[in-house]
């Protein structure tokens, strides 16, 4: 089987659940090959060797601009099918989810998303996927000659063990309907690890009681190199900007540690964050709905306990 990866990079730096889909892509066929958007220096496509691709294609046309879903989209159609691939691999975000959709109509592909596991080809190709906002899960068969998959992020261990790929410029023909929505300019969040890639997430909830509180969280934040987020009561009192509200009708994120602070535990709250692989809760109410929803819980004061913590995540790195 020969497999295609849409990879994404962020300023320069191509993102780590990127990496994930190649390794995943690796673990399938020896013939993986990734596709990349925008200028990146070798050493960082080289570090897509490293994670199991054979090769590289980079789209280095300005018509093609890493966030325009349409152009990219035509790119991988014409890449998957000038070179007969057979599987196309992503990780799961803002952009992949629009893109797998267009390009499965472009070249009539089975799409599943939100996969957590390899596929089963011993009878047929069959895929685990995360369904009900991590609730449950289905099994899935794609039946189609030509498939694609978005994989949930931080499910997949990175490959370390591969060499240099192979580099090749890829061109593909730009489409005047593609063209048609320019990207004017970009305003993002820096300084701060973003929530849809950071490992480890700390929110914080009304039990903070203020704005002028919040630097409680920062400094355990920083203290585990984590990225912020909030509850949408939080964002909705203007206590913290909109992009850092985690939850349904937020961010959705899936860290190997979400640590939530005076945050109750709201349904809504829990479909964003549900798929973290741990969960810890600190709340002074003992009865408060998320400590049904943790791994582990702190029942306490976060104004006496985060500071203690912090310390002693400092004090443990020494």
């Amino acid at each position: 089987m020969k497999v295609l990866v849409f990879v994404e990079a962020d300023e320069g730096r191509i993102k780590k659940s990127s990496f994930e889909a190649t390794s995943y892509a690796a673990e399938i066929a020896q013939d993986t090959v990734a596709i990349v958007f925008g200028i990146l220096d070798l050493i960082e496509l080289n570090k897509l060797g490293t994670a199991g691709a054979k090769e590289v294609l980079r789209v280095t046309d300005s018509n093609f601009e890493p966030s325009n879903i349409m152009a990219v989209s035509t790119a991988i159609s014409q890449a998957f099918i000038k070179e007969n691939f057979e599987l196309l691999v992503m990780a799961k975000s803002s952009l992949a989810d629009p893109v797998a959709a267009r390009v499965s109509i472009k070249i009539d592909a089975s799409l599943v998303s939100n996969v957590t596991d390899l596929p089963d080809m011993a009878n047929g190709f069959t895929v685990n996927r995360s369904i009900y906002t991590g609730k449950a899960f289905a099994k899935t068969k794609l039946t189609n000659e030509k498939k694609i998959l978005t994989l949930r992020k931080n499910t997949v261990l990175i490959l370390e063990n591969g060499s240099d790929p192979k580099v090749e410029v890829f061109q593909p023909n730009a489409k005047r309907s593609d063209l048609a929505v320019k990207i004017l300019s970009k305003e993002k969040t820096s300084g701060h690890v973003l929530l849809p890639e950071a490992d480890i997430v700390v929110s914080g909830g009304r039990g903070l009681k203020g704005p002028e509180n919040w630097g409680i969280i920062e400094d355990l934040a920083a203290a585990l190199s984590a990225a912020t987020g909030c509850s949408k009561p939080v964002s909705d009192l203007d206590w913290r900007p909109h992009h850092e509200h985690v939850g349904q009708t937020g961010v959705k994120v899936s860290p190997a540690l979400y640590i939530a602070v005076g945050i109750s535990g709201a349904i809504q709250h829990l479909a964003g964050v549900n798929s973290s692989k741990f969960i810890v809760v600190i709340n002074k109410d003992p009865e408060a709905p998320f400590f049904k929803a943790a791994d582990y819980g702190i029942v306490g004061d976060a104004f006496e306990v985060l500071p203690k913590l912090t310390k002693a995540i400092y004090e443990a790195q020494e």
